[in-house]
């Protein structure tokens, strides 16, 4: 059958600068009404606490790094870890920079499967906390200790209830404390697949807290018989390749993919992990591997629909390709890529480097109508997140769809992670260099699929045509 959930895929509308001016206000009101001398109603009187009203949030949407021996550099797990830090975790809520979602919230899908991004509500709540002297609390209000993974245990094994089927690893590479970026690039062979199996879900990390200082990221290129795939990969010579394409790509923000019911990844017997790792150094010398963990489809257990993670580029990748990025200037490059059959899009996840500033998503439908799908309007390369959408919202795009996406890069003093704003910027692998994607699982269906979903859904159709660019507009903003 076409399972309910994908279904239940729609489109979301567009939003307005008005939309935007709204959410300013609201959160204003909010901030207001957590100062000192602000508005006297029952919520601006009521005592915000640490362990009733903070620690729920930070249990939520914090803990997740800053625990210890996590990637932060902090823990905000009990009361006298995190006060020390209430100040600076007013600003970075505030400012809306922790924690890291940097999704416009005015502008098309909202509705994501992991999201972590406060409401106002929430960051009005830490605001009060930390302007009425961030007090404690009762102890007897604090919430049980969430439980974590411990670092050799894997994300997933709480949602699937078991160790994943296979744990592939990469050879160790070494980064020396001061050095050029390098990329470690070997193979590891899959004895363990004998007949072809369906992968139902992937979990990739570096092995080690001190191995993800030094990686960029990690791509698992899925090598096997099937030359030449045309859905392998978009523009990315190296995906179509490999035949298989892209097993699982990790960075800073993306962990991990659990794809629909009914829907993975297809593993032949023979295949092998052709890896490319990108580190660079951190101030002391650090060896470390890559490890992938998948968890498979029962055997003999076929799944209907086959996804595929795909390069959508901006600006193609390759030296020489045509991302042109002038000194002291703000560069926008668009690319434009053809469904080439009906398909669901799974996901959103830019990449960018130092001077990234805000990356478009959207989906020219072959009617000529435009519907805007996702926005980051506050690229942070620090944190490459993966924007999942929920089943109702991932949107079903027909054949002969144009993924349209639009990057810009801000090459002045106002990104205060470029490292040189007289300096011009091309594509290219390093750090300091630039690249211009979105990478998107895409999850093709039949035509029949997609009438289905079309006749279902065909009143909605009309909300949200014609993104409104003036509010896809990268922000006059530091970050």
């Amino acid at each position: 059958m076409m399972n309910a959930r994908f279904l239940g895929g729609m489109w979301r509308g567009v939003g307005t600068s008005v939309l935007a001016i709204g959410s300013f206000l609201m959160l204003s009101g909010f901030l207001m009404a957590a100062e000192p001398g602000g508005t006297t109603t029952g919520a601006a009187t009521k005592v915000v606490t640490f362990t009733k009203d903070v620690a729920p949030i930070f249990q939520a949407k914090c803990e997740e790094c800053h625990r210890k021996d996590s990637m932060a550099p902090m823990s905000l797990v009990t009361y006298q870890e995190s006060r020390p830090w209430a100040r600076s975790i007013k600003e970075r809520v505030v400012q809306h920079q922790m924690p890291p979602w940097h999704l416009d919230k005015t502008v098309g899908i909202q509705e994501f499967a992991n999201d972590r991004s406060l409401s106002d509500e929430q960051i009005a709540t830490i605001v009060k906390w930390v302007d009425s002297g961030a007090p404690q609390g009762d102890p007897k209000d604090m919430p049980a200790a969430k439980q974590w993974p411990s670092n050799d245990g894997w994300q997933l094994e709480k949602q699937f209830g078991r160790a994943p089927d296979l744990v592939i690893k990469s050879k160790d590479y070494w980064m020396p404390a001061v050095g050029q970026d390098q990329w470690w690039k070997p193979l590891t062979e899959l004895p363990e697949i004998t007949e072809a199996r369906w992968v139902r879900a992937v979990e990739m990390r570096p092995s080690t807290t001190p191995g993800r200082k030094i990686t960029h990221h990690a791509i698992a290129h899925l090598q096997q018989n099937e030359r030449n795939n045309p859905l392998a990969g978009d523009d990315n010579a190296t995906a179509a390749a490999a035949g298989g394409g892209i097993l699982m790509e990790w960075a800073i923000g993306k962990t991990y993919d659990v794809y629909r019911p009914n829907t993975g990844k297809l593993i032949l017997p023979g295949a092998r992990i052709s890896w490319d790792i990108h580190t660079h150094a951190v101030g002391e010398p650090i060896t470390d591997h890559v490890e992938l963990a998948v968890w498979l489809y029962p055997k003999n257990e076929v799944p209907k629909y086959r996804t595929y993670l795909t390069m959508f580029n901006a600006a193609r990748s390759g030296a020489g390709e045509a991302l042109d990025i002038q000194p002291n200037t703000i560069a926008e490059t668009q690319g434009f890529h053809v469904l080439r059959q009906a398909a669901r899009l799974e996901n959103f996840q830019p990449h960018m480097h130092l001077r990234g500033k805000a990356m478009l998503l959207e989906a020219i439908l072959p009617d000529g109508t435009t519907q805007t799908l996702s926005y980051v309007n506050n690229f942070n390369f620090n944190w490459m997140n993966n924007y999942i959408y929920t089943d109702e919202s991932a949107p079903v795009l027909p054949k002969g769809t144009i993924i349209h996406v639009t990057a810009w890069h801000d090459n002045t003093t106002a990104k205060a992670s470029n490292p040189d704003p007289n300096q011009w910027v091309g594509w290219g692998d390093r750090t300091v260099d630039e690249m211009a994607h979105a990478w998107v699982n895409v999850t093709y269906i039949s035509d029949e699929d997609y009438n289905e979903w079309a006749a279902k859904h065909k009143p909605a159709r009309g909300a949200g045509r014609g993104p409104n660019r003036a509010a896809a507009t990268p922000p006059a903003q530091n970050n």
